[in-house]
């Protein structure tokens, strides 16, 4: 993969998480959404954090899909003890060896080394501010993928004590602590704003700006300085087939790379096989897509549609759900068997529906949302064999 950064971008937004720009509300939060594979965490990491280490910041990145395995909470409780540890350093260490349970870090603050990294809001707190006096500099936090939390009730507790250290210990005029926290499913990374109960209620949910035509041009430059003989590429063509492949650049990459090889046997311009690429991976996604669909049980494929089609209104058991089943299948069915259906797609491999500990359903891939829009609108729902399967009355 080639190495493409964006630091204007990066700059700005580290402006706005100081505070330091006229108009936003990032130095309280700032929440990312984009979809998966179009290089979100790569900016996170590539630039977003280089560009806050410049200007003095420490930074801890955690990513919670790095192991779905392990509990949210833990993992975002487990990163900001690592950072703490590395400052404590010798001093934690032969606290540990002497015996001796605490610490006092600046001069200020007694942590009890045993209790970092537990998952409870006082001690995720101190361990933040501990941080912030260890190093002697602004903190920022990182969470990518950061709707995965409220899958676990620890993963909850833990955004409820992010919120609580972020107004304890900023102030006006200075930020301490920035939050960042990045989801590639917009609708459930805003349910943690947008209801009066969520932990940061009342932020706003930004969209990371995909890769445009600057990218395009980096990569059109790349390829006339190795390829001479395909002088000049065309620019127009690229842009055509990166937004075919969802503005997703390792699949766009790795196209261009088998168009280009040697051992592709592809003479001529490699721009309409580039292009044809695109087409053929967007054709493929949207066949898995519909091959997943097909091979659900009927009852499975109409409490699927119903989610797609309600979004975050979705309510699984209510009377009207029960009665779309119903008209759906020919049949009635019963809150049991719609929650044994909602299990069931929970558990696939991969899996086709998301759970928040609180009980509230999405589907797992925002992708499959929008090929569900496309073909509601192009008036091609639901797939084919499914029409068989399901008695289809309208809504």
């Amino acid at each position: 993969m080639i190495a493409y950064h964006r630091t204007a971008l990066a700059q700005q937004l580290v402006q706005a998480l100081q505070g330091k720009t006229l108009l936003g509300d990032a130095h309280n939060g700032l929440f990312l959404a984009a979809p998966r594979r179009t290089g979100k965490s790569t900016f996170l990491q590539g630039d977003l954090a280089p560009a806050l280490q410049k200007a003095d910041v420490e930074v801890v990145y955690v990513d919670l899909w790095a192991d779905t395995r392990r509990d949210p909470g833990a993992l975002i409780a487990e990163a900001i003890a690592q950072a703490l540890q590395g400052h404590l350093g010798l001093v934690a260490r032969t606290a540990r060896k002497a015996g001796v349970k605490s610490v006092k870090v600046a001069g200020a603050l007694d942590i009890d080394i045993s209790q970092i990294g537990q998952v409870d809001g006082l001690t995720l707190v101190d361990a933040l501010r501990s941080l912030h006096l260890a190093a002697g500099r602004p903190v920022a936090l990182i969470i990518d993928e950061a709707q995965h939390a409220l899958t676990s009730e620890a993963g909850e507790v833990a955004m409820t004590a992010l919120k609580s250290a972020r107004d304890q210990m900023n102030q006006p005029g200075r930020v301490n602590l920035m939050l960042v926290m990045s989801g590639s499913d917009r609708d459930k990374l805003l349910r943690l704003v947008v209801s009066a109960g969520a932990p940061f209620y009342g932020s706003q949910i930004q969209t990371l700006p995909p890769l445009d035509t600057d990218f395009i041009a980096h990569v059109a430059t790349l390829v006339e300085a190795q390829r001479p003989d395909l002088v000049p590429v065309d620019r127009a063509a690229l842009q055509e087939a990166f937004t075919a492949f969802g503005h997703r650049p390792q699949f766009f990459m790795a196209a261009m790379g088998a168009v280009l090889s040697p051992l592709s046997g592809h003479k001529g311009r490699f721009e309409p096989a580039l292009q044809q690429a695109a087409q053929d991976q967007q054709s493929q996604d949207e066949a898995q897509m519909e091959s997943d669909f097909l091979g659900l049980k009927p009852i499975e494929q109409v409490v699927l549609w119903r989610m797609l089609d309600q979004g975050s209104r979705f309510r699984p058991y209510d009377a009207e759900a029960l009665r779309f089943y119903r008209d759906k299948l020919g049949s009635p069915i019963s809150v049991q068997q719609a929650q044994k259906s909602l299990e069931s797609l929970r558990q696939r491999t991969p899996a086709l529906v998301w759970k928040s500990a609180r009980g509230e359903y999405a589907g797992e891939d925002a992708a499959m949302h929008r090929w569900f829009e496309v073909r509601r609108e192009a008036g091609a729902w639901p797939p084919g064999s499914a029409q068989g399967n399901l008695a289809m009355g309208e809504e």
